[in-house]
């Protein structure tokens, strides 16, 4: 699957000293006169709303930058490892590379984007209903970082929880938008858990993100598709490694912030204020359909699938 197109032409631009999308353009028709990468589209790939789907177009991009590996890495590959190789094979330091990618394609309203995962970028602290049949009504807490790379759709994040039977991390792609923030993460090994945060746009000073988390349950008889709000607050400093976990039932969050190094006044009326805003409409726990409700209609028509095979 390929991933951070936008930034990797970035790089590729500064590192060729092209200075528009017309002269990118013309690098890649110099390796392969009848290349894939047209002007049109390019557009759409450096503002990240898209990204090539013809393979032919990595390995002209691979011959471009003189790499040994095929065009199928420069697809997948992580950002750090496109950026190393690159640098690696031209001779270039990463630093004056991304130097040089920051000024490339500067744009007002991309200006603005990029100020807006700046403002994004850093460490939170995590509150949701645990997904778990096992702990239903109780807090969970998570960490969240988010980081900005380069140009202005190049935010990532990593979030993360302690559970009893082992750290789950998930990470993946931030969108900013004008109606909303947005972000798919998953996890990169073990049984691949999918997770998509819906939050409300971000605001200045930008103290907490919140929304709805929707995934399935990690830790429970079957899996469930499950849906809960979730408060993400913003520290100023790190967590630490083994912090997160449920939150025993009489927890306060103001006294976990606290723990964190963030304290605030009025503790009572803060916990009052975030429980409510937690539970929302649900009955305490996170919004989840009971699996029994769903296999009873799966039966119904199931039956009648099977038995009308022909039927359109």
């Amino acid at each position: 699957m390929a991933q951070h197109i936008a930034q990797k032409l970035r790089l590729t631009a500064a590192l060729l000293g092209t200075v528009s999308r017309k002269d990118l353009a013309a690098a890649f028709r110099g390796v392969n006169p009848k290349t894939a990468f047209d002007l049109g589209r390019a557009d759409k790939w450096l503002q990240g709303r898209a990204q090539p789907r013809q393979l032919s177009v990595y390995d002209d991009w691979s011959k471009l930058l003189k790499l040994e590996q095929p065009g199928a890495w420069i697809a997948e590959s992580d950002l750090p490892g496109f950026t190393a190789a690159i640098c690696a094979r031209h001779g270039i330091e990463r630093a004056e590379l991304e130097r040089r990618a920051g000024a490339h394609f500067e744009t007002a309203s991309g200006h603005e984007e990029r100020s807006l995962g700046l403002a994004l970028a850093g460490t939170y602290a995590c509150y949701s209903r645990a997904l778990s049949p096992y702990y239903r009504g109780q807090l969970i807490r998570g960490s969240l970082s988010i980081e900005a790379g380069l140009g202005a759709h190049g935010l990532t994040a990593a979030y993360r929880e302690v559970l009893p039977t082992g750290q789950l991390l998930v990470g993946g792609p931030v969108t900013p938008a004008k109606r909303g923030l947005y972000a798919h993460l998953k996890e990169t090994n073990g049984d691949a858990a999918h997770f998509f945060l819906c939050l409300f746009p971000q605001s200045r000073p930008g103290s907490v993100l919140g929304g709805y988390m929707c995934g399935t349950t990690i830790i429970g008889p079957e899996p469930q598709p499950s849906l809960t709000r979730i408060l993400m607050i913003r520290l100023r400093n790190p967590v630490p490694e083994a912090w997160g976990g449920y939150l025993p039932p009489d927890g306060s969050i103001a006294a976990d912030l606290a723990s964190l190094g963030l304290s605030v006044e009025q503790t009572e009326a803060v916990d009052r204020q975030l429980a409510q805003f937690l539970v929302g409409d649900s009955d305490g726990g996170a919004n989840q359909i009971p699996p029994a409700e769903f296999r009873a209609i799966l039966d119904v028509f199931d039956r009648h699938w099977l038995s009308h095979p022909g039927q359109a």
